[in-house]
């Protein structure tokens, strides 16, 4: 599987990408997860905020969203993050963490990053210098915990 990573803030997205970044976000966030909840939420278009897409060829298989700092209360917020089925356990989840922390440096530097991490996961986002930053909480029957990294 070969990638190229593509982030473009939500202005430069064409409606293909558009297309296959709800596709991708429905089919595991609503689907396989069985969450039923507003995925599209009002954010992906507002301020700077930037998607951060993996494709192969022309298949999106990873993505994440990029938050604008100053709609965000003074973080980049990364959400969204996502991997298709067919490209787990390929190391594109840390591929496509070092691509956003790169381009969240590019965009906005020195600002802080936040994420709303599955708690299970506090370990891998631990390697990249996130720390907890608040209590556990539920989400959509999720455990999920909060993660800053300055």
């Amino acid at each position: 599987m070969t990638i190229e990573w593509v982030c473009k803030h939500h202005s430069d997205l064409g409606k293909e990408q558009l297309y296959a970044i709800l596709k991708l976000r429905a089919e595991v966030f609503v689907v396989e997860q069985q969450c039923v909840y507003q995925d599209i939420d009002g954010q992906d278009l507002e301020g700077d905020t930037s998607h951060l897409m993996g494709w192969d060829g022309e298949r999106l298989v990873a993505y994440l969203r990029l938050l604008d700092p100053e709609l965000q209360g003074g973080d980049v917020v990364i959400g969204r993050v996502v991997t298709a089925p067919e490209g787990r356990g390929q190391g594109l989840g840390h591929a496509m963490m070092e691509q956003a922390l790169r381009q969240a440096e590019k965009r906005w530097p020195d600002m802080p990053i936040y994420l709303s991490a599955q708690a299970h996961l506090q370990g891998y986002y631990g390697r990249y210098g996130f720390v907890v930053a608040g209590e556990e909480y539920v989400e959509d029957g999720i455990p999920h915990i909060g993660m800053r990294r300055s």
